[in-house]
């Protein structure tokens, strides 16, 4: 990963930014599990692979320089990942661990850096994202519309695969820096 990101630095051409950002693609992909080349509508399957993603956006999201060594992943609402998320649990992004936290009470949704908002919650989203207002926190969901009621990323699945929307301007006003190899790959961004 690091030779990579020092490869992106030096590049000064086109085509050299196109094979990289190709490069950056296929990297994502081979970060999913290799069980499955697309994104099937199996839901066990679909969560496998909204896990990954999760993965992936905590690694090209960078927070203030006062958030602390561990990044505390929260899963908010009825849990669809089963054990999948909880694979994340102690891996290392940036000398940060993930640390998968289950909660129940939204006044506890402080404490977290990224939080996963489950699709039974996402009646209560804008008023439960309205208490985490430019906190540095990486709100994720999987909910129509989510991005329009101030998630930070959205996925989606569309045609068998999962894609993912960014609302550029809250993850901002939060405080956090989204690679711009992730907005690249983004199917729509809001800014």
């Amino acid at each position: 990963m690091h030779l990579f990101n020092r490869l992106l630095k030096r590049s000064n051409t086109f085509a050299k930014r196109s094979l990289y950002h190709f490069l950056f693609a296929l990297y994502l992909g081979l970060c999913l599990p290799a069980s499955h080349p697309v994104a099937m509508a199996d839901s066990m399957v679909e969560y496998q692979v909204k896990a990954a993603f999760i993965y992936n956006f905590i690694a090209f999201t960078h927070w203030p320089d006062s958030t602390g060594q561990t990044i505390n992943l929260c899963v908010y609402g009825e849990d669809y990942f089963d054990q999948e998320i909880d694979k994340l649990q102690n891996r290392s992004i940036n000398n940060r661990h993930i640390k998968v936290v289950r909660i129940t009470n939204p006044d506890k949704l402080k404490a977290c850096q990224a939080i996963f908002f489950s699709k039974s919650v996402s009646a209560q989203l804008s008023s439960i994202l309205s208490d985490l207002q430019n906190e540095p926190i990486l709100t994720l969901a999987d909910s129509p519309n989510a991005t329009a009621q101030g998630i930070a990323i959205n996925m989606s699945l569309v045609n068998e695969k999962i894609v993912f929307e960014i609302n550029l301007t809250k993850a901002r006003a939060s405080g956090l820096d989204i690679s711009s190899k992730l907005l690249q790959l983004a199917v729509k961004v809001h800014q």
